[in-house]
């Protein structure tokens, strides 16, 4: 991995850890101050620091792949609908 590299990985029932020279923005454009390089982002929705992890996902017992999820857990109509794209 070069220095100037990215790399967001998905912990398992665990936020989103994010390595390398970043910039987070809200959704008006306003840059969030961070000062680090490596940030863990929320994944369960619960943290009382949003959009960063303050560890709820523990306490709630929040539960995630660390890789992609398979469609095929969706709702029928979402099958359906997935069969036909």
């Amino acid at each position: 991995m070069a220095s100037d590299d990215v790399v967001i990985t998905p912990y398992r029932d665990g936020p989103l850890l994010v390595r390398g020279p970043f910039k987070l923005a809200d959704q008006d454009g306003n840059v969030i101050e961070i000062g680090r390089k490596t940030v863990a982002l929320c994944r369960c929705g619960k943290s009382r620091t949003r959009p960063f992890c303050d560890g709820t996902h523990q306490l709630i017992r929040f539960r995630a792949p660390s890789g992609p999820e398979d469609g095929r857990r969706a709702g029928s109509a979402d099958r359906a609908r997935f069969a036909r794209d």
